[in-house]
């Protein structure tokens, strides 16, 4: 369950990097702008992996790996631009979700 929670949760975020004029106003506050594509398909890919680790072990906990990596990156992210710990609990929660995913739930 956590498994698929991850992948519909980096599928839609994914997509919003493509496609959400708010996401793409939250990249430029990020200072990301030029990212935002290739982070939507990576989380994308990922979510995919998520997925498809379900039958191949190994692609499953590569993607968690990845993306657990991404999102400590977010923290780094939300930290330099001084979000608060409420902005920040959610990039934190998949960065804990992530690394478990890929050490123990697969």
């Amino acid at each position: 369950m956590l498994i698929v929670i991850s992948a519909v949760s980096f599928l839609a975020h994914g997509l919003g990097c493509l496609f959400s004029s708010y996401l793409k106003q939250e990249f430029e506050r990020y200072e990301l702008t030029s990212q935002r594509i290739w982070v939507g398909v990576l989380q994308i890919s990922a979510g995919v992996g998520l997925l498809a680790g379900i039958r191949l072990p190994w692609l499953g906990r590569s993607a968690a790996a990845g993306l657990a990596v991404m999102m400590l990156v977010a923290v780094g992210v939300r930290y330099k631009i001084k979000d608060s710990l409420l902005q920040t609990m959610p990039a934190l929660f998949y960065v804990v979700l992530n690394a478990y995913l890929c050490w123990a739930g697969y």
